[in-house]
């Protein structure tokens, strides 16, 4: 009885391992081929569970998500032969999972070696065409969606779709950044050059300007003062006329008694003149006639 029922656990276990091996599920993130003996029979397998002959069939599995390629920063000749350094990647996914494995024997290692070669060559033909500045700046997005189309065609060949190519930085080489460098600083230093020059030539002006002002101020000013001074000494010598006029011998005393001060205002003060001068006709009188 026991032995009957060892029997019965061998053949339970062996038809659970013929079914094991009968059976294979793929998912969404996977693609997979089946083989018979060494050769492809089939390879559009949905997700779920599927079926296959044991020890005759074997089924290998591929990730069908998308990946990405990073390449190495590589070095670039633009079309005035200056070289720029370009660190881009790449998304990719198998699209025919059959020429996937017959060109690339299904290793994705060996598909980024091959699809980096193809971007690069297809890089190398884009940066030719332009000019450091139009890489830099202006077309960037230009080079990245025909190097995607152009290298997608060939990508098929191998049975991967390229979904996009991006570049993610362009710089550029130490000797072409050190050129750039000094043509900017010359570039710099001609502005700077320019712009002192206009503001010394606006300096000047300002200062030309402010001179001739000075010049017409100090000229009206002093036509000014001119034309009052005249007023006032015509003024004057109508007053003094006046009163010469009016009284010309107390006129003449005035004018005396203001000589005579002028003349001794220091005690110390000394005059050699003859007594009986005009100066001193009002000493020799008593009164005034």
């Amino acid at each position: 009885m026991a032995a009957i029922k060892g029997f019965g656990s061998i053949i339970l276990a062996g038809v659970i391992f013929l079914l094991s091996a009968s059976m294979f599920t793929t998912n969404e993130k996977e693609l997979a081929i089946m083989f018979r003996l060494g050769e492809i029979v089939k390879s559009d397998f949905d997700p779920g569970l599927h079926f296959k002959t044991p020890f005759v069939n074997n089924v290998q599995k591929f990730d069908a998500r998308i990946q990405t390629m990073d390449s190495d920063p590589e070095r670039y000749l633009t079309s005035e032969k200056k070289n720029v350094i370009v660190d881009s990647f790449a998304k990719w996914r198998i699209s025919d999972v059959e020429r996937y494995f017959t060109t690339m024997g299904g290793d994705a290692r060996r598909a980024n070696i091959r699809l980096a070669q193809v971007i690069k060559d297809g890089l190398r033909a884009e940066f030719g065409k332009r000019t450091v500045q139009e890489v830099i700046s202006g077309e960037r997005s230009e080079i990245m969606d025909s190097i995607t189309s152009l290298a997608n065609m060939q990508a098929k060949e191998f049975g991967i779709e390229l979904i996009d190519v991006r570049i993610k930085r362009v710089d550029l080489a130490r000797e072409v950044s050190e050129s750039v460098y000094r043509r900017m600083e010359a570039e710099r230093e001609r502005v700077a050059k320019d712009l002192r020059s206009q503001g010394s030539e606006a300096s000047e002006k300002i200062k030309a300007d402010a001179d001739r002002q000075r010049t017409v101020i100090i000229a009206n000013a002093y036509k000014e003062a001119e034309v009052l001074r005249g007023e006032g000494d015509a003024k004057a010598a109508e007053i003094y006329a006046k009163a010469y006029g009016a009284n010309p011998e107390f006129y003449s005393f005035y004018r005396s008694l203001n000589a005579y001060k002028e003349s001794f205002k220091d005690k110390s003060d000394v005059m050699l003149i003859d007594p009986k001068a005009d100066f001193f006709k009002y000493f020799e009188q008593s009164e005034i006639k």
